[in-house]
């Protein structure tokens, strides 16, 4: 259909949508740059009053420039990316508008929906960062903080108020890249402009479902909608577990739970919410769904390996060394390392300064006993340097003996204090101690592990030589992981920091104009900037959202504590789809992050992403790899199987390429193509001239996303990958919504129909 679609030029309907969503985001720019033209010319016209001279002619020059100076500052400040949401609402119990141009009514009409279930769509309202009226005061953008844009947060299938459809827009600066739907009322045919209301994405397949004749489908919506919204408005308090196998909507639950919490009290969650996501590609669809949220910087999404400022995780571990770096046994290999780091390089092994007159000096012995003192102590490595300095004054005044011949303790005090100041003026004791006692990073702690001999002495007796090997190799590489990542963060806590110095804002140019020195303040600090400076200077937040939380390792969940310790919680995920090999040690250190905190659970049940097709298959995976468990209920068929083809390991790339091909022919949508972790570059390079729609990614990379159709290469490959290999394959096959294509090699040793011998029955 697609492809006879494509052959008579016609676009597919989101490309449609895609189109419609750009009409409006270009009227809106073009309403923009009239407004900044506006502003300009009230600022011109100000300067020619200045002329007139007379004193009420120059108040109101500057009171002229002032307003424009900051409609045109705020202008410019939120010129790119502001455009996000879309909602079409149905008409309301009255007719008052607010002074943004919407419809104040929560509630719909009576009669705005027919008793055929048919309804028209009165009213559909853009939302931004930034409120924008056209020529005749009606809205083009909504701003996102307005009563009238409160609808596209709050709004729920069970309690959806005016709202028919929510839309998502992603936008790269002046370009829209897609749409994503949310349908509240999923049983409505809506019309809009004469025409059925198009919906895209999940929204689509709800309102299929939510049409389809058969009372018990539609009793079936109801119960997704119901256990879904149950999550959402979910009290803050305490830790909220939500469970769920694949298609049950978790991560969708969880980011509608962070709008849903953060318009309900945003006083309360002024100190930030953090979204957690185990993928960079998860990340990125993250920010799709809730782009808003980071405004004010009120809510931080980040990957597992970017959690830490300045760095990125680029790199992956092979599965044996990945086991060492999340284990909890590390902690103690990097107790050792931050403490025996202070011993690096050429540091001095004798200290000699001038003090009353003659020289003064600590040899090797003592200056070891000293240095063993001042790590007595529990602050962290960086910090204990002034207690250090302090041990060494201590030992050099006492080879002084000046204090065994003063009496008087005002004057030993007084002849004390004149010795601390002489001996840390001297350029030979600052040198020493920042020789002996460096300042300590975590790159510079990591780097030194990377040599396999010192790397033995830390952590002997906790890793055997094997894993010490392996460790040491996978440092010595230019690129992060996400497991060094969590490294890298222990390391700071263990090493501490001293606060970075602020960086000066730079002068903006109207601040130089004339008649702004009294009147205009300071140039304000736009949401992005402010969003930017607030997640750097953020620590800690007032409530955490950890998605795919089954993945997190021991000491992942240690990280991602550190940023919760007063935090409430909502931890998603799902264990059959864990890619930890030591579950059991990954919740201890859970348990531990969580702390005493009540725990509410809840279970999302039915799976409405894949057709009962795909389910079955996968869930003959989910046997193997978690005997006893339950598959969430499948709600739909599709009547077709999933396809099965053999490749031998020579034409491996041509069947896959063909196979890819074809499903573009057969699907509106993306094509994922999931291979096992050491093949990405090579999956990469045979899709390469396929186009847009097709994604290569590794196994570990597939979790948490959806596509309309996806080919899973070599599961044998996947399920030996790691000793949770299994779940890895569990999670690969259930990524599609429509169609699912298994391609067999060698390893997989398929039967004469190229079905592979781990899903024969």
């Amino acid at each position: 259909m697609a492809a006879q679609e494509a052959d008579r030029g016609v676009d597919t309907i989101r490309d449609r949508e895609i189109a419609v969503e750009q009409d409006h985001l270009d009227q809106v720019y073009r309403r923009l740059k009239e407004k900044i033209h506006e502003a300009e010319f009230l600022m011109h016209d100000a300067a020619k009053r200045g002329q007139v001279g007379t004193p009420g002619a120059l108040a109101e020059r500057d009171a002229q420039v002032f307003r424009a100076g900051v409609h045109l500052n705020r202008l410019n400040a939120e010129f790119e990316d502001f455009l996000f949401g879309r909602v079409d609402l149905l008409r309301g119990k009255d007719g008052k508008k607010g002074p943004d141009g919407a419809y104040t009514s929560v509630e719909p009409a009576d009669d705005a929906v027919r008793p055929d279930n048919t309804a028209d769509i009165a009213e559909t309202l853009h939302i931004g960062r930034l409120g924008v009226l056209d020529s005749d005061y009606s809205p083009l953008v909504i701003d996102w903080r307005a009563p009238a844009a409160a609808p596209f947060y709050r709004a729920t299938p069970v309690d959806p108020g005016r709202v028919v459809r929510r839309r998502v827009i992603r936008s790269k600066g002046r370009k829209v890249l897609g749409v994503e739907d949310d349908l509240m009322r999923p049983e409505l045919a809506a019309t809009l402009d004469g025409g059925e209301l198009p919906v895209i994405g999940d929204g689509a397949l709800m309102a299929a479902l939510g049409r389809a004749r058969s009372h018990t489908m539609r009793d079936i919506v109801s119960s997704i909608q119901a256990e879904q919204d149950l999550v959402i408005r979910a009290p803050a308090a305490s830790v909220t577990y939500v469970e769920g196998g694949p298609g049950t909507g978790k991560t969708a639950v969880a980011l509608h739970r962070a709008a849903y919490l953060l318009y309900q009290d945003r006083r309360r969650y002024a100190g930030g919410i953090l979204i957690v996501s185990p993928t960079p590609l998860l990340v990125a669809y993250t920010e799709g769904v809730l782009p808003s949220l980071g405004e004010e910087g009120q809510v931080a999404i980040r990957a597992v390996g970017s959690l830490v400022d300045g760095v990125e995780a680029t790199a992956y571990d092979d599965p044996a060394v990945a086991r060492v770096k999340g284990s909890s046994r590390m902690l103690k290999v990097l107790r050792k390392a931050a403490r025996g780091a202070l011993e690096l390089g050429e540091a001095p092994d004798r200290l000699r300064v001038v003090a009353f007159g003659r020289r003064v000096e600590l040899a090797a012995d003592e200056l070891q006993r000293i240095r063993h003192n001042a790590l007595g102590g529990t602050a962290p490595v960086n910090l204990l340097r002034p207690r250090a300095r302090r041990l060494l004054l201590d030992a050099l005044y006492a080879r002084t003996g000046a204090g065994t011949r003063q009496t008087d303790p005002e004057l030993a005090a007084e002849l004390r204090s004149s010795f601390d100041e002489d001996v840390t003026s001297e350029d030979a004791f600052t040198e020493f101690l920042d020789a002996w006692w460096p300042e300590l990073t975590p790159r510079r702690v990591l780097t030194a592990m990377a040599d396999e001999r010192r790397l033995g002495r830390w952590a002997r007796r906790v890793l055997n030589p094997g894993e010490v090997r392996r460790l040491a190799r996978s440092l010595r590489r230019d690129a992060y992981s996400v497991h060094d990542v969590a490294l890298l963060d222990e390391l700071q806590t263990l090493l501490g920091a001293p606060a970075k110095p602020r960086r000066k804002r730079e002068l903006d140019p109207l601040d130089q104009l004339t008649g702004l020195e009294e009147l205009m303040p300071a140039r304000e600090e736009s949401q992005r900037e402010r969003a930017e400076r607030l997640a750097q200077e953020r620590t800690e937040y007032a409530h955490v959202i950890v998605d795919e939380a089954q993945d997190l390792t021991p000491m992942q969940w240690r990280m991602v504590g550190r940023r919760g310790r007063h935090a409430t919680w909502t931890v998603v995920g799902d264990p059959a789809q864990s890619s930890w090999s030591a579950p059991d040690e990954a919740a201890e250190a859970r348990d531990e992050a969580l702390g005493t905190r009540p725990r509410r659970r809840f279970t999302l049940t039915v799976n409405y992403r894949n057709p009962a097709e795909i389910a079955e298959l996968a869930a003959k995976i989910l046997a193997l790899a978690m005997p006893g468990s339950e598959s969430p209920r499948a709600v739909r068929s599709t009547g077709l199987e999933p396809r099965f083809v053999a490749a031998g390991d020579h034409d491996l790339a041509g069947t896959v390429r063909e196979e890819a091909r074809r499903l573009l022919d057969r699907v509106d949508g993306t094509v994922g193509v999931v291979v096992a972790m050491n093949r990405r570059e090579q999956a990469a390079a045979w899709l390469a001239d396929l186009g847009d729609r097709v994604v290569a990614l590794g196994s570990l990379e597939a979790k948490g996303l959806e596509y309309d159709a996806t080919v899973v290469v070599s599961p044998a490959e996947v399920a030996d990958e790691s000793p949770a290999g299994l779940r890895v394959l569990y999670v690969a096959l259930t990524r599609a919504t429509q169609q699912l294509t298994v391609v067999s090699g060698r390893r997989d040793e398929p039967d004469a129909d190229g079905v592979p011998d781990l899903l024969r029955d």
